[in-house]
């Protein structure tokens, strides 16, 4: 005798009582968050679970459409493929959330910047630091206080410092603001952009905290912009000097990815990671920049999709004044594969 159920009454209980389980949390999360996609998927999940649980034939004939001889297998195969589509709008959502804790952790630096009337053309070197303490001071007083006619202002981005980054460089002339949470070096740079753009600034230049990056080499790096010969400045130490002290994986690989987007852009640089950069201000707003911790390929693919001059001139980079790197070890490759190829496809 065919029945239409399950062939236990209990387990059959069982399916229906967690179905309203789970229909009855999804109408508290909505009355509590009024979150739509949450009651969504509880009513998704709840209907599943009853018709597991009264009408199990349905399951039979979703297997016979398929060639599933079982009944289990068909029910199986529909349950694993809800749960990757719930997998799915999980990570979605945890994407979501990890943006908005993003933008609001920049917002809150970028309000600790006090906005004022520019009277001169300037130039604002935003530095990027993470406990870097013990070279922050040397970096920002070694930088001049003009250049080619353009106010000087340094401008440091502490991204969540745990050591004294930024009580040093508040001694200092520098603007300094403060991430409350860790953003990663693409973060802080968007930071900092932000701030420059709201003091009107004429020229951003980014440099790093950990004093590789020569002050004496500046005015080599903003001259084009100033004489309107580029829009997108760049430093490479491959037709410079690199005292880095690099691996050689980790050269060569800086190799392959400068061939990688010289190839997929139709660009021509030697150095697709190098920090040391300027860039017109006004320019800043045509780049898309969403990547946190890989931005040099970004902000190099950004400029040129959207038109940029770019200009490469040889650098130095020499080594740390102090402390360790804070370039990831393990998945530092993926890392920049990922961002090439997502910034080239946007």
């Amino acid at each position: 005798m065919e029945t239409s159920g399950l062939d236990s009454l209990k387990l059959t209980a069982a399916f229906i009582v967690l179905a309203g389980g789970v229909l009855l949390w999804g109408f508290e999360r909505y009355r509590t968050n009024f979150s739509k996609s949450e009651f969504l998927v509880s009513v998704v999940l709840a209907v599943g679970i009853f018709a597991i649980g009264l009408f199990p034939d349905l399951f039979e004939a979703f297997g016979e459409i398929l060639a599933i001889d079982r009944r289990p297998f068909a029910i199986s195969l529909i349950t694993n493929v809800t749960l990757v589509g719930l997998v799915l709008v999980l990570f979605a959502r945890t994407r979501n959330n990890q943006q908005s804790v993003a933008t609001l952790t920049r917002n809150l630096a970028i309000d600790q910047a006090t906005t004022d009337d520019a009277e001169s053309a300037s130039v604002y070197v935003v530095i990027p630091a993470y406990n870097e303490a013990e070279s922050i001071r040397s970096v920002v007083e070694s930088l001049p206080d003009a250049i080619g006619g353009y106010v000087l202002q340094p401008l440091v981005v502490s991204d969540g410092s745990t050591d004294a980054t930024v009580d040093t460089a508040r001694s200092t002339n520098a603007i300094v603001v403060d991430h409350p949470i860790n953003q990663g070096q693409g973060g802080a740079l968007r930071t900092g952009f932000s701030i420059a753009e709201q003091h009107s600034a004429n020229i951003v230049v980014t440099m790093d905290a950990d004093g590789q990056h020569p002050v004496e080499e500046l005015p080599r790096l903003v001259e084009p912009i100033i004489d309107d010969e580029a829009d997108y400045v760049v430093g490479s130490r491959y037709t410079g000097v690199d005292e880095s002290n690099n691996s050689a994986t980790r050269r060569l690989g800086i190799r392959v990815f400068t061939a990688l987007i010289n190839v997929m852009t139709k660009a021509d640089i030697t150095d697709c990671t190098n920090g040391y950069r300027a860039i017109r201000a006004t320019q800043l707003d045509k780049m898309t920049l969403s990547e946190e911790r890989f931005s040099a390929p970004e902000l190099l693919i950004e400029a040129r999709k959207n038109g940029l001059r770019i200009k490469e001139i040889p650098i130095t980079i020499a080594q740390r004044a102090a402390g360790e790197t804070k370039k990831p070890k393990l998945g530092y490759a993926f890392g920049l594969t990922r961002t090439i190829f997502v910034t080239w496809l946007r």
